[in-house]
């Protein structure tokens, strides 16, 4: 194999699928505990949005750092906090989870960028769609099994097995994560160090300056507010739906995204242009599994998983087709600060999920709130739209 499935690519995905594993639990683990500790859904939610909001927070300096120093030396220390996070996750309660979220923020924060601007360095032009759309695949494979075992250890009140598959996740992460690697394409301009010139806060004034950038962060922002309502709030709403299983739920969800990566990767547009038809389709699925989802407390378990098979199909396709995208239109000058913003977008948005959503659950409903997720993907489906002719993306008036 060459190319995006090249070894030394395989070692960073699996990598990823490392990290990720504690998520698939944790996502899971976290309602529950909160629900059994008298958490309202408002609490619940700003614990599990903490994780994403701290991300959000540093990811634009992570592209930065990473920018000066380099991937592998970033993803060395930020190994080790991820794994005190997931110690703090064993023998704390609810103030010690929100701790460990913050934690585990800041270091997913620069753990996903080194990956991602690493793997965008390093693959020629025509395969990297296929390595961003990889590295997020693998991000989502513990997704499968992850909330099946949460639920297990879960049903079986045993937190010591718990604490032994964290601490077991945080030793194999480290372990493989020391030894990875990742080598600059060699057709690659040499040399990123004129991005110093650009400021920080300049980078920011392009979310709004920025056409491309705009676009695609409102599009992620408002898709993201609807996965993370998903993540946070389906353990609790499973139980409202006649025979719904969380743990289904979420493993239908994750192997369609794993499935639709692996038969969809070289559908995913690798040329510079605004699909827009592409983009709205996805947008469309995306509401209508939100519509599904909300529905189903009294259309019933069809519904339910259908939702759940839609989602994952949305998921699947959105983010590598928005990040494939920007690494062509965006200016080489400052393009992983920028990238790095627009993945802010993403980690806001499941942090609002979380953090607005849990509300309004408290005050109306999960289904109605899960009917006000599906409003908004339809909001977008409009907003997606735009015609353009060239690679940089210039719109035909």
């Amino acid at each position: 194999m060459s190319g995006a499935m090249s070894w030394p690519f395989l070692r960073l995905y699996i990598l990823v699928l490392l990290y990720f594993s504690a998520n698939a639990i944790l996502n899971v683990i976290i309602p529950l505990q909160g629900e059994f500790l008298g958490a309202s859904s408002t609490t619940i939610g700003l614990i599990m949005g903490a994780y994403m909001f701290t991300t959000m927070f540093f990811r634009p300096w992570a592209g930065k750092i990473i920018q000066k120093h380099g991937p592998i030396k970033i993803l060395r220390l930020i190994l080790i906090i991820n794994g005190l996070a997931l110690v703090l996750y064993t023998f704390t309660g609810l103030g010690g989870y929100l701790l460990a979220r913050i934690l585990q923020g800041v270091s997913t924060a620069f753990f996903s960028m080194a990956l991602q601007i690493g793997i965008i360095d390093a693959l020629p032009e025509k395969d990297r769609s296929q390595g961003i759309s990889y590295y997020s695949l693998f991000s989502y494979i513990p997704g499968i099994v992850g909330p099946v075992l949460a639920l297990g250890i879960w049903q079986a009140g045993g937190m010591d097995y718990f604490t032994v598959v964290l601490i077991g996740i945080a030793i194999c992460t480290g372990v493989f994560g020391y030894t990875a690697k990742i080598e600059k394409n060699k057709d690659q301009p040499e040399g990123n160090a004129p991005d110093q010139s650009v400021s920080m806060w300049e980078s920011f004034g392009q979310l709004v300056k920025n056409s491309h950038l705009f676009r695609c962060s409102v599009l992620m922002l408002s898709a993201s507010i609807v996965f993370g309502a998903i993540t946070t709030f389906i353990p609790l709403y499973a139980s409202q739906i006649p025979n719904g299983n969380a743990g289904i739920y979420l493993m239908l969800q994750a192997g369609t995204v794993v499935l639709a990566r692996i038969v969809l990767r070289k559908r995913i547009p690798s040329d510079g242009r605004w699909h827009a038809p592409f983009i709205m389709g996805t947008m469309f699925l995306l509401a209508l599994a939100a519509l599904c989802v909300s529905l189903s407390a009294s259309g019933g378990i069809l519904l339910f998983y259908v939702g759940a098979i839609l989602m994952g199909i949305a998921q699947a396709i959105l983010y590598p087709t928005l990040t494939t995208y920007l690494s062509f239109v965006l200016p080489q000058l400052n393009r992983n600060v920028l990238i790095g913003l627009f993945i802010a977008t993403a980690d806001l948005g499941i942090s609002l999920g979380g953090v607005i959503m849990g509300p309004l659950a408290d005050v109306f409903s999960y289904s109605m709130m899960y009917m006000i997720c599906a409003i908004l993907g339809a909001v977008m489906i409009v907003f997606a739209y735009e015609r353009r002719n060239a690679i940089t993306g210039t719109s035909v008036s």
